[in-house]
């Protein structure tokens, strides 16, 4: 989830165009990101079937046959047309802003907020689940929390939601009340 990074309006064109694939039922949303995990899952583990099909020098259609060969057997139809799309716009480059795109969409669509929270030790599953409920109580949507561990922040949370940051850790405060100080 980076959702600070700016995705580009024809990212989210064609995020918009998965779900109107879901909207109007030949998919379901969960298929599509079924399949776009595949899709990002099998370029990310090939360098050189991105680099093939970021290439200006070979032709669309030795292109839309690698991706039948790729493809084919592992996803919908549909995603694998998508793809030839993609190839065809010569934007196959923008894949991955494209699924995190269409991936926050899907998000927005059953009204759930992923969090990133940052803790200096393991926090208990009762604790976590407090802190899940007060987030959802505030923000009136369903949280999904990403949990890390980080012992620089010394103690207390960094919670992160979209770009807002909430910094309880003891390495803030400290760091606050130094400047307070001088």
């Amino acid at each position: 989830m980076s959702t600070s990074n700016k995705i580009s309006t024809s990212a989210q064109n064609y995020a918009d165009s998965l779900i109107k694939v879901g909207q109007d039922g030949i998919m379901t949303y969960d298929a599509i990101l079924t399949d776009l995990n595949t899709i990002r899952k099998i370029t990310s583990s090939s360098q050189e079937l991105i680099d093939v099909m970021e290439s200006p020098a070979i032709s669309v259609n030795t292109k839309d046959e690698i991706i039948n060969n790729v493809f084919s057997n592992q996803i919908n139809e549909k995603l694998v047309n998508f793809l030839k799309v993609l190839i065809d716009k010569k934007r196959f480059y923008e894949l991955n802003e494209i699924i995190e795109a269409y991936s926050n969409k899907v998000d927005e669509i059953h009204n759930i907020k992923r969090v990133e929270v940052v803790s200096a030790v393991e926090v208990s599953d009762n604790r976590k689940q407090r802190l899940i409920e007060k987030l959802q109580s505030k923000l009136n949507k369903t949280i999904i929390a990403n949990w890390t561990i980080n012992p620089n922040i010394i103690g207390g949370l960094v919670i992160k939601i979209d770009d807002d940051i909430i910094d309880s850790s003891l390495k803030n405060k400290l760091e606050n009340l130094s400047k307070n100080i001088i």
